[in-house]
């Protein structure tokens, strides 16, 4: 017998071998696309303890522009029903007037680019964005408490009991997800620190 034929019966009946009792075979080196969920953190959130952002090295400022150039005529119907139907919307305000409170705080107006909302989740929010001559801007007032919450109202009398409490207020802002492929836009709540207020109790000598 040849060499050529010998090798070529040699594989013929290692082709015909029972299998080794020890062969695992590998798992298959491919799967299922990832699936996606709008979880991110962003990076902006990393040099702030609130649940806002009003600079963003990162925000996706032209994937917004040209979302918003594509639906132009749904989002901006959206942008003016959010306008209309929220009442503590304060678009167009950025100056505070003097007031006095029983309890210090600081209040301010604020433009955010991303926020927390009340699924707490981090969304893209649409701000100072322009789109066919609109700028798309969304401004909330803002008021913490500049002493600790739980402590006495420095300007209450100390027969009374009283406390400093951190009140909060829900905005409705028309955010930007990337992942939803069809329309990229939606109207989501937020919850934010909307006043400082002052609790009252018993008075006692």
């Amino acid at each position: 017998m040849s060499i050529n034929l010998l090798i070529v019966a040699v594989l013929a009946i290692g082709a015909f071998a029972s299998p080794d009792p020890n062969y695992k075979p590998r798992p298959p080196q491919y799967g299922a696309p990832p699936r996606y969920e709008y979880v991110e953190i962003p990076h902006c959130a990393k040099n702030t303890t609130k649940s806002w952002c009003l600079e963003d090295s990162e925000y996706p400022r032209r994937k917004v522009q040209q979302a918003l150039d594509e639906h132009y005529q749904a989002v901006l119907a959206f942008y003016k029903d959010k306008l209309a139907s929220t009442e503590n919307s304060v678009d167009g305000l950025d100056k505070l007037n003097d007031e006095i409170y029983l309890c210090p705080s600081s209040t301010g107006y604020i433009r955010p680019l991303r926020a927390i909302n009340v699924d707490g989740k981090w969304r893209t929010i649409i701000n100072n964005v322009e789109s066919y001559g609109i700028k798309y801007t969304q401004t909330a007032r803002v008021e913490e408490c500049d002493v600790v919450v739980g402590t006495n109202c420095p300007l209450v009398e100390s027969c009374y009991d009283s406390k400093c409490i951190q009140k909060n207020m829900f905005h409705r802002f028309l955010v930007y997800n990337p992942y939803e492929e069809n329309f990229p836009f939606a109207i989501e709540k937020f919850k934010l620190p909307g006043s400082c207020g002052c609790v009252v109790g018993a008075f006692h000598l």
